[in-house]
């Protein structure tokens, strides 16, 4: 059965085609055309859209005349999916956020497993061996950082990332390096500070990376933690086939 996921974040439109559980295609950047030839190429049978922007790229109601079956429209407060919800207030949880959980919590099942995703914000979330999102942290994303310092000072620049196999020295000998020490050298140094934390409460625990900048994190971060950059696609063609089975 051929299925489409759409993920619709705040930098990015991306698209994953499944037949069944398999990703056979991710694209990322996507325009409405894009979407709707898509749509055409692939023939889905069924389709679940997530956003965490404020206007989808297409509505739900337009989806639905392009595909036979189902549209679902994914919404944390709203949609039940195959994983207990502890978070206190689901109707502000990002869709992003628990899609990757249920993706998480399907590639491991029963098992601790701590999401990291790098992109517009870095976020952490945590799901339990028994199958319990409980929630993470919401920080500035590597770009975000940047920004701010551009924006919120009167003469620094706005930087974009170096290519992901740059090294990036401790100790800034310019005003360049010395922002890419702070945003880059800082940020990893937040994310192994708080893994430790998380590690001792839950020895054993498994850590998937996702979101935009997780190959440029990856190599600065501790062994034995996975890259998966189609975890929150996965995630939502899980929430899709939960709901279809139903």
């Amino acid at each position: 059965m051929h299925t489409l996921a759409l993920d619709i974040g705040n930098t990015a439109v991306k698209a994953g085609c499944f037949d069944g559980p398999a990703l056979r295609e991710m694209a990322v950047g996507l325009t409405p055309a894009a979407v709707r030839e898509l749509v055409k190429r692939w023939q889905p049978q069924h389709v679940i859209v997530a956003s965490v922007a404020e206007a989808a790229v297409l509505a739900v109601e337009e989806l639905q005349d392009l595909v036979p079956g189902r549209v679902l429209g994914f919404g944390p407060g709203t949609t039940p999916v195959p994983l207990r919800n502890a978070y206190a207030t689901p109707h502000t949880l990002g869709a992003d956020r628990l899609a990757a959980a249920v993706g998480a919590a399907a590639l491991r099942p029963g098992q601790d497993t701590l999401i990291i995703d790098a992109g517009t914000a870095l976020k952490f979330d945590l799901v339990t061996a028994d199958g319990t999102y409980h929630g993470g942290s919401i920080g500035p994303g590597l770009q975000m950082r940047l920004r701010a310092l551009h924006t919120f000072t009167g003469r620094l620049p706005l930087l974009d990332l170096p290519a992901p196999d740059a090294t990036i020295p401790l100790v800034g000998d310019s005003t360049t390096g010395s922002l890419l020490s702070g945003v880059v050298n800082g940020a990893v140094a937040e994310i192994t500070g708080l893994l430790a934390q998380y590690h001792a409460q839950h020895p054993g625990l498994g850590v998937l990376l996702t979101g935009g900048d997780a190959a440029f994190l990856a190599a600065r971060l501790p062994a034995r933690i996975f890259v998966v950059p189609e975890l929150v696609l996965l995630g939502l063609n899980r929430i899709l086939a939960y709901h279809v089975e139903e």
